[in-house]
């Protein structure tokens, strides 16, 4: 077996009992998972994401809105509502960049995924409706039924 050649290269390590670079451990519920359930479990944390920040968008409009009012202030009050007004616009300045940064993330999933499983799963979903749709139908026609027996029975 022949050396490998020796250069100035670095080449990092660690002693055994150091923690640097080691990867962390998996948690054996995410490897038990099947496809759907990860996919249905990433889909959850992209919505808590979207909710999160666009609660901080609702709440900071609201808060400048409210230190928005008219009245006999004085010039402490003016420079205290001021400061909170611009901290609330900076906050919803990151929100609205971090939902810019999650549409941009969620465009390139788009672009990149699987067209076939997104047609699979838009097909499913629609015969799922549809299925819905025809049990309605036919519960609101029996129940129709129903009523138009009654009536006849009642005119009798």
């Amino acid at each position: 077996m022949a050396e490998p050649p020796q250069t100035d290269v670095s080449r990092p390590s660690a002693l055994p009992t150091a923690k640097l670079l080691q990867r962390p451990t998996f948690n054996q519920a995410l490897v038990d998972q099947n496809s759907d359930e990860y996919l249905d479990a990433i889909e959850e944390e992209w919505n808590k994401k979207l909710d999160a920040e666009v609660e901080v968008l609702v709440d900071g409009m609201v808060d400048i809105v409210s230190l928005a009012s008219i009245g006999d202030k004085d010039k402490f009050r003016i420079a205290q509502e001021s400061f909170q007004a611009e901290s609330r616009a900076e906050s919803m300045v990151r929100a609205a960049n971090s939902l810019l940064s999650i549409t941009h993330s969620l465009k390139l999933l788009l672009l990149l995924s699987d067209e076939a499983q997104i047609a699979h799963r838009r097909d499913a979903e629609l015969k799922h409706v549809q299925q819905e749709k025809n049990e309605a139908r036919q519960k609101v026609a029996e129940l129709l039924d129903g009523l138009m027996n009654s009536k006849s029975e009642l005119s009798q």
